[in-house]
C-alpha cells in the first residue's frame, strides 16, 4: 500500500509541472483552419488537437465584394460549438484571420470599416487577442507606393478600434524589417503590430534572423513559422530553426508560432502528414 502511495505521489509531482509548463509555454504552436482545408468548420479544432497543436488560427470567411466577411462565427449556435470543442480538445484560438484581404484591397475598398469591426467583435466573443490582416497584392507598398497614405490612415483607424477593444491587429506587408518599423512609426498605434512570416524575407534573399532582430520584441504580434511549399520544416535548407529560437530567446520574444505552409511538394493535400510533421518538429525545437 505504501509503495502505491509513493508511486502516485511521484507521478503527481512530475506530471503536474509538465502540464503547467505546457499551458504557460513561452512558445506555442498553432495551425490554420484554412490551410487544414476546414475554413470555419468546427472539425478543424479536433484535427488541430489530433495533430498535436496548441492552438488554431480561425478565418473570418470569404470576403469578395461583400461589405464584410461571410462569417459563420457571428451565429451564436456555431460560435458556442466552437467554444465547446476548444475546451474539450484543449485548443486555444490563437488568432482570427482576415485572409480575404489577400485578394481584396484593404487600401482601396470604399467600405472596409465594417469588416474590421466585425473581426474585433468575433475576437472578443472568442476571447482572442490577435487578428491577422494581410495587406495583399493591391496594397503592396513596394510596388504601389502611391497607396501608402491610404494604408497608413486606414491602419491608424483600425489600430484605434483595436486599442479600444484591448486587442492587436497583426499586419503582413511586403516590406523588409526596416520598412515595417518605419510603417509602424507612421501608423503610431499600439493596436497595430507586424504578423511576421518566415517566407517573406527568405523569398527575397534577406537574412531571416537579422530581420527578426531589426523588428524587435515589441513590434512582432505573432509569427507564421513556415516557408513556401516544397519540403517539411525539418528538411528545409533555408531555415535553421535552432538559430531562429536562439534569436527569439535573445530578443525576449514569446508567443505563437503558427504554421501556414511548408507542405511536401509531392503530397500537398496530405493535411495530416504535412501539418502533423511540421507541428511535431516545431514542438521539438521550441518546447
Amino acid at each position: 500500500m505504501k509503495r502505491i502511495v509513493i508511486c502516485l505521489s511521484i507521478l503527481f509531482f512530475f506530471e503536474i509541472p509538465v502540464l503547467f509548463a505546457q499551458e504557460n509555454a513561452r512558445y506555442k504552436i498553432g495551425l490554420i483552419d484554412l490551410m487544414l482545408l476546414k475554413r470555419q468548420k468546427v472539425s478543424a479544432i479536433t484535427l488541430a488537437h489530433e495533430l498535436g497543436a496548441d492552438g488554431l488560427e480561425v478565418d473570418m470567411g470569404g470576403l469578395g465584394q461583400r461589405p464584410t466577411f461571410d462569417n459563420k462565427l457571428s451565429i451564436d449556435s456555431i460560435r458556442d460549438s466552437y467554444l465547446k470543442a476548444a475546451k474539450e480538445n484543449n485548443i486555444q484560438f490563437c488568432s482570427i484571420a482576415m485572409t480575404g484581404y489577400y485578394a481584396q484591397s484593404f487600401c482601396g475598398r470604399s467600405e472596409y470599416q465594417k469588416s474590421i469591426l466585425d473581426c474585433i467583435t468575433t475576437m472578443k466573443e472568442l476571447g482572442v487577442k490577435t487578428a491577422f490582416l494581410p495587406l495583399g497584392v493591391q496594397c503592396d507598398l513596394r510596388k504601389n507606393p502611391s497607396v501608402r497614405d491610404s494604408v497608413v490612415a486606414r491602419l491608424r483607424w483600425a489600430g484605434q478600434q483595436a486599442q479600444n477593444a484591448s486587442v492587436v491587429i497583426g499586419i503582413e506587408t511586403a516590406l523588409d524589417a526596416k520598412g515595417d518599423v518605419q510603417l509602424l512609426k507612421e501608423i503610431n498605434s499600439p493596436g497595430i503590430k507586424i504578423y511576421f512570416n518566415f517566407s517573406n524575407p527568405l523569398k527575397e534573399g534577406r537574412d531571416l534572423y537579422k530581420e527578426l532582430k531589426i523588428l524587435g520584441k515589441n513590434n512582432i504580434a505573432m509569427i507564421h513559422a513556415s516557408n513556401k511549399d516544397s519540403v517539411w520544416l525539418q528538411n528545409d535548407p533555408q531555415i535553421n530553426m535552432l538559430k531562429v529560437k536562439k534569436t527569439l530567446d535573445k530578443m525576449g520574444w514569446s508567443g505563437w508560432l503558427v504554421i501556414e505552409r511548408s507542405r511536401d511538394a509531392s503530397k500537398p493535400k496530405d493535411v495530416r502528414g504535412n501539418y502533423g510533421a511540421n507541428a511535431a518538429y516545431l514542438k521539438s525545437i521550441f518546447q
